[in-house]
């Protein structure tokens, strides 16, 4: 009876320990490993807990207030829900939930998309989550978007190669995944067989939205998935041309004091997200082709970039330092905006994945931004993880998530501590023989491997 009793007590300070240590705002007795899984975890649940119901899918946004001005709570995303596909994934391989549960949601989410709108095997950037039915993200922005189809694409082909070798269930699931990423019909968006991609087609406005896509940006993946194609891949052109704008991508220039060597399109450093979304997948890790050295340097310049900005504060911003830094698109004080490392777009907004998503370029620096905010308690984390932005200087704290910008946070947690997602994108046939394709050089790290 003692023992027992003795075990009790040992499993009551445990508990209290466990709760003490999970409380945010106690970040003394966290080590970096369970830091990033505390963060990790709660951005888990706004894929899995505050998923869509019908579809299984990424709502646009959550806000914990219940107030949706436009009423597009069952709005969910193509874009970001690839990305929490990618996020689920990590969460089963940590045990999250059991292989059961996650393929059964992969299950729901897969279903969904087959029976979803398409425009010529493309996605729209948004549906609703009960009927499937695209919901426009402008008048004339309702049909595909070819590049969230990349996002979403970039996801699946994880999955599939999560899978391809498991439980006969799990292997078909693969096979349902290579049809969806078959159809999409890459070569359509080259309007006419143009040596460069078109984002947008719309079945009553054509290509009205008239938006060729051209580098630097986030959609690096978008041509290389392009390429990569085996049913309806498109010439290596369409990359040295319309991307890399033949050469013109190569614009060897500093910021902050720091080089970068690609062409931001319309700024001289993006915002951070264009070194995130088409590296969650992507691995950067000894990347290269004719007009980058180093994909891996030049985003983690990139990001440095950001963080000097930040340091300087030259608008003299409350709050911005060594471990409060990172600006790219999310919500802001007004509305919406990309937030960069100038003084035109900075509007004193710190948008927590920005640095967080980052770690996988500067692990210390971002590691750092992630025990402050951390620190700072619940007017920062919630029950999805940190809020999607905040300003000291306006007194701005919304209690209020947004998936794309969720999901790169544990998407490249994950690939910090394990490269799981990237060990699983780069493993597939199709993705090797794109960038082949395209010119890529890649050295992939040695025991890299896949489920």
């Amino acid at each position: 009876m003692k023992q027992l009793t003795t075990y009790f007590s040992l499993l009551f300070l445990l508990l209290l320990g466990a709760c003490k240590n999970s409380n945010p705002g106690n970040t003394a007795q966290l080590t970096d490993d369970a830091l990033m899984d505390t963060v990790q975890r709660r951005t888990f649940n706004y894929f899995w807990e505050g998923a869509e119901p019908n579809s299984g899918l990424a709502p646009e946004r959550i806000h914990m207030d219940g107030i949706y001005p436009e009423k597009d709570q069952n709005v969910v995303t193509s874009g970001g829900s690839g990305f929490g596909i990618m996020t689920i994934l990590s969460g089963i391989d940590r045990g999250y939930v059991t292989r059961e549960e996650g393929l059964a949601r992969m299950e729901k989410i897969v279903s969904f998309l087959e029976k979803a709108d398409r425009f010529h095997g493309a996605y729209p950037h948004w549906w609703y989550g009960d009927t499937g039915k695209v919901k426009p993200f402008g008048q004339k922005d309702n049909g595909g978007d070819l590049v969230e189809t990349a996002f979403l694409i970039q996801g699946l082909l994880a999955v599939h190669q999560y899978y391809i070798n498991g439980s006969p269930e799990e292997q078909a699931l693969a096979k349902r995944i290579d049809i969806l990423w078959r159809d999409v019909d890459w070569n359509f968006y080259r309007q006419g067989d143009q040596n460069v991609l078109y984002w947008h087609w719309s079945p009553e406005y054509g290509w009205a939205m008239d938006f060729p896509v051209h580098g630097y940006n986030e959609c690096l993946i978008m041509y290389l998935l392009a390429a990569a194609s085996p049913t309806h891949g498109v010439p290596a052109a369409v990359y040295h041309d319309g991307w890399a704008q033949n050469g013109a991508i190569v614009d060897p220039h500093k910021v902050e004091g720091i080089e970068l060597h690609l062409r931001y399109q319309g700024c001289e450093a993006g915002p951070l997200f264009w070194a995130h979304y088409s590296f969650l997948g992507l691995d950067p890790t000894n990347l290269k082709d004719e007009y980058c050295s180093s994909y891996f340097d030049e985003m983690r310049n990139l990001t440095l970039v950001n963080r000097a900005y930040c340091i300087r504060n030259p608008k003299h911003y409350k709050g911005f330092g060594p471990d409060c830094w990172g600006l790219t698109a999310s919500y802001s004080v007004n509305g919406y905006a990309a937030h960069m490392p100038n003084e035109r777009d900075d509007q004193g907004v710190i948008s927590p994945t920005a640095a967080l998503s980052s770690i996988v370029y500067t692990p210390e620096q971002s590691l750092a931004v992630m025990r402050h905010l951390y620190g700072m308690g619940d007017k920062l984390f919630g029950p999805y993880g940190f809020y999607d932005a905040f300003s000291e200087t306006d007194n701005w704290y919304p209690k209020r998530y947004l998936a794309i910008d969720q999901g790169p946070i544990a998407v490249m947690i994950e690939n910090y501590r394990t490269g799981l997602l990237w060990n699983l994108f780069m493993s597939h046939p199709d993705i090797q023989n794109g960038l082949q394709k395209l010119g890529f050089s890649i050295n992939r790290k040695a025991g890299s491997n896949t489920q």
